[in-house]
């Protein structure tokens, strides 16, 4: 069922949006080389600790999933696409690593994402991550009153593949609100003017993600969560927590 959220919802929303920003802020501040991942993971803890948020990712488990998340913070390196576990491994200079957190505050979510690259970008890694930014700020320009959600699809989609990258079929964006994951779907992939019809008041989750091979295909690492490219290319993935509103698409997990 989909939630059409009101006013009042959509700037509680933004209080945990805000929380979110600040705890993907301060973990790439924290990564540099040397640092273990689960250091970030820690210090997007306490960022949620500190504004009396909970995690909608800690002891998350879906159907997919082997085990609960153990974590905060989904941190994904180089070939990782998303749902990194962080670990004892360490960053090295040159690594492309994408960061993905939620928050709730006061029963409503929060959920956003971003790469970087740790110390020097190599240019193609720079290239992916500029072109899955713009796909993401095309997806949410294409949020409004009136479209629909095949047009956000589209509008994502088409970045990506004019880029010659590759998008992986079955995880995308999603209705957010009470839940982290509510209805609708928002597939990064699609065709324009089908699917719902975009209402003031319905909040998405929107998140490219792109496969710098070109090819769609990955697989789920040992630890059941990670994904990742099937030719080792290396993965980028943003995203940011939308209401659809009449004045025009509300970001509300900007800094």
């Amino acid at each position: 069922m989909v939630e059409i959220k009101s006013d009042a919802a959509l700037d509680a929303m933004r209080v945990a949006g805000r929380v979110v920003a600040d705890a993907l802020e301060a973990a790439r501040a924290a990564a540099a080389p040397g640092v273990r991942l689960w250091d970030l993971d820690e210090v997007a803890r306490t960022v949620l600790r500190e504004a009396g948020a909970d995690s909608p990712f800690l002891g998350y488990r879906p159907s997919f999933a082997p085990t609960p998340f153990p974590a905060v913070l989904c941190v994904s390196v180089n070939d990782a696409i998303v749902h990194g576990v962080p670990d004892g491994s360490r960053l090295r200079d040159g690594d492309l690593v994408s960061v993905d957190c939620g928050a709730l505050v006061d029963g409503w979510a929060g959920d956003a994402a971003l790469s970087f690259t740790v110390g020097t970008a190599r240019p193609e890694d720079q290239r992916l991550m500029d072109t899955t930014r713009r796909a993401l700020e095309a997806g949410i320009a294409a949020a409004v009153v009136g479209a629909r959600i095949g047009d956000i699809s589209h509008a994502i989609g088409s970045v990506g593949r004019a880029a010659g990258y590759g998008i992986p079929e079955d995880f995308g964006g999603h209705g957010i609100g009470r839940q982290m994951h509510e209805d609708p779907a928002v597939p990064n992939e699609g065709r324009p003017h089908r699917g719902m019809i975009l209402r003031h008041g319905l909040v998405l989750a929107i998140e490219p993600m792109f496969l710098a091979g070109g090819k769609n295909d990955y697989y789920a690492a040992d630890d059941g969560w990670t994904l990742r490219t099937t030719d080792t290319s290396r993965a980028a993935h943003f995203e940011h927590t939308v209401a659809v509103t009449t004045e025009g698409p509300r970001v509300l997990t900007r800094a």
